[in-house]
């Protein structure tokens, strides 16, 4: 792959970054939440795009080695986004999002439309007014300790690690030894979750509604979008991305069959090519 890793600075915030790929038109990637970060969702995605596209995968602050002062909301994710495709210099891009990146994706190609040459949206957050599992999630966040004990069960081992996955993934027992070694050393990290904490804290309320939720906006985007889900997705429903094309005007959807939240690790040949489709 060619490219490595860069770092700048973002409204106080530093912000480290991957970087794939020295020709082509330019194709951000944006990552989850939990302990993920520019590599651990977009691993093979960068691989994949090399050829052919100026790539870069920034991590959020308080994820990889990005860090610095952000309130952790859609909002600020969107603010920071903006400030970060003015450092690396990108007027327009492709823009792809995962589960929360994927809602700072869309509100920026809503408030950004012209900056946006095509939007891809992966599990996407902020496609519904209710997650199921979010009262669960609002409740740990407020519970000292809760967190940091709920990833250093996952890290005990590589088998505990595939079972705290069980919960995200729609076969854990499929996962390659790469993908649950990477999950692993992330939730062995001090600060694993801790952003996300946040975020749960700010974004959901005690019953699961969300407060972003851009489901009622997208008949006002124009900008070729691509939704791609997993049929079992056990956080985010699919239902969300199939009424999401319903209502964009330039939509393409893809249902991934065995697959669960994170199509981009559980399924990154299928995923990286249908993208790469749509980027074409």
């Amino acid at each position: 792959m060619t490219g490595g890793t860069g770092v700048t600075t973002v409204d106080g915030c530093r912000i480290a970054y991957r970087r794939a790929g020295t020709e082509g038109p330019p194709v951000v990637l944006l990552h989850g939440g939990g302990v993920d970060d520019a590599t651990l969702s977009w691993r093979h995605t960068l691989e994949e795009l090399a050829e052919g596209y100026q790539v870069y995968a920034p991590s959020w602050p308080g994820y990889g080695e990005s860090m610095g002062p952000l309130e952790h909301t859609t909002d600020s994710y969107v603010s920071l986004l903006e400030g970060f495709l003015e450092s690396v210099g990108l007027e327009q891009c492709a823009l792809a999002g995962i589960s929360m990146g994927g809602a700072a994706a869309l509100g920026f190609a809503l408030e950004y439309p012209q900056r946006v040459e095509r939007l891809t949206l992966v599990g996407s957050y902020g496609l519904g007014e209710r997650i199921p599992v979010g009262s669960f999630w609002k409740t740990v966040a407020h519970v000292p300790g809760m967190n940091a004990l709920g990833w250093n069960a996952l890290a005990l081992s590589s088998e505990a690690t595939r079972v705290g996955l069980s919960g995200v993934v729609a076969d854990p027992v499929r996962l390659s030894p790469e993908f649950v070694e990477d999950v692993r050393s992330r939730a062995r990290r001090s600060d694993a979750g801790r952003a996300f904490e946040a975020f749960q804290r700010n974004e959901l309320a005690p019953d699961g509604t969300v407060v972003t939720n851009y489901a009622d906006d997208l008949e006002s985007l124009t900008v070729p979008t691509l939704l791609v889900h997993g049929a079992e997705d056990p956080l985010f429903p699919a239902r969300w991305s199939r009424r999401a094309a319903d209502r964009l005007p330039d939509a393409e959807l893809a249902v991934l069959e065995d697959c669960g939240h994170w199509p981009t690790r559980e399924r990154p040949e299928v995923f990286n090519a249908i993208l790469r489709e749509f980027l074409e």
